[in-house]
């Protein structure tokens, strides 16, 4: 081989392994590179994936456990105690256990598993007691708001009036459905206002009249009310009880006369002739029958304190 001038020239072949194995190794270590960079990133992701499914995994074992909880009882018996007003006892009352706001939103949010059948007073029920019973939030909710509004369920079939209550769900329902009856003798105002007929007229006049007798002893003292009636007093008569654990007898044989002429049943002249008959009888005569046959007492009067529980002499 010549060059340009005719000289002839060698070629060297030596040179080309140098560089073609310089660019091996090159490629190589790139390649290297490019691997290792692979598998490291490999690795992230499956870590990543292995964490994402370990948070999923325990999202969602938070969810369940919340939804279990939920679904089953999951309440506490509050006791209430009356006022000071009233008689002494107790009320229990069924209200949901405490969660914090991010369990209830959770709580709120999932969808019922089955449908419950406790027994309830749809007074006072909760919102989620209610669904629990088989209503959808929008009418649990609906339900509420007519409470909050100053409605009430005196009876079983007022509940079953809510345009949210269904035929078949109040079928379901009613055994269970239980609304106490309000006792003359520990009810206050409101209880009595909520009563169909009444108002706080009447309302007022009840605990007045009660005031007056030392306590109710039977249900139809309320017809002794001013204008209150026959017709009014059937009208709520099943709504409404005297307890007997709450009835107080009436001190007729110690009571001064001050004292026991503002008795409905009593007035002035009776309360006189009350304190002369004790004065003058033995303890053994000492009857609302006694006090009728010495003409202390007005026959019908007479008729009507016989039926009131009085503190024996």
């Amino acid at each position: 081989m010549t060059n340009d001038l005719g000289n002839p020239c060698r070629v060297s072949v030596t040179c080309r392994y140098p560089i073609f194995l310089c660019m091996s190794r090159k490629e190589e270590k790139e390649r290297g590179a490019v691997s290792q960079s692979f598998v490291m990133g490999v690795i992230a992701l499956v870590f990543l994936a292995i964490g994402y499914q370990t948070a999923l995994l325990v999202h969602n074992a938070a969810v369940t456990k919340i939804a279990a909880n939920r679904d089953e009882p999951d309440t506490v018996f509050v006791y209430v105690e009356p006022d000071k007003e009233q008689a002494a006892g107790s009320e229990v009352r069924r209200k949901n256990a405490p969660h914090s706001p991010r369990v209830e939103a959770v709580r709120k949010n999932l969808p019922l598993k089955r449908v419950e059948t406790f027994t309830f007073n749809p007074n006072i029920v909760s919102v989620e007691d209610l669904c629990r019973l088989g209503f959808t939030l929008k009418q649990a909710e609906s339900i509420d708001r007519y409470r909050k509004k100053g409605g009430r369920f005196a009876r079983k079939e007022d509940f079953s009036r809510s345009y949210v209550v269904s035929d078949s769900v109040y079928r379901r329902l009613e055994p269970y459905i239980e609304i106490p009856l309000v006792d003359l003798n520990t009810a206050d105002s409101a209880a009595f206002d909520a009563l169909p007929g009444i108002g706080g007229w009447y309302a007022s006049r009840i605990i007045r009249h009660r005031d007056l007798l030392k306590g109710y002893s039977y249900k139809e003292q309320l017809m002794d009310i001013e204008r209150f009636g026959r017709e009014r007093f059937d009208a709520l008569s099943d709504l409404i009880q005297v307890g007997e654990e709450y009835v107080v007898p009436y001190p007729l044989w110690t009571l001064p006369v001050d004292s026991l002429r503002l008795h409905p049943y009593i007035g002035d002249y009776a309360a006189e002739g009350i304190v002369l008959y004790r004065e003058n009888n033995p303890k053994n005569l000492w009857t609302v029958e006694g006090l009728k046959k010495a003409g202390v007492l007005h026959p019908d009067h007479a008729s009507k304190l016989e039926r009131c529980l009085i503190r024996q002499p």
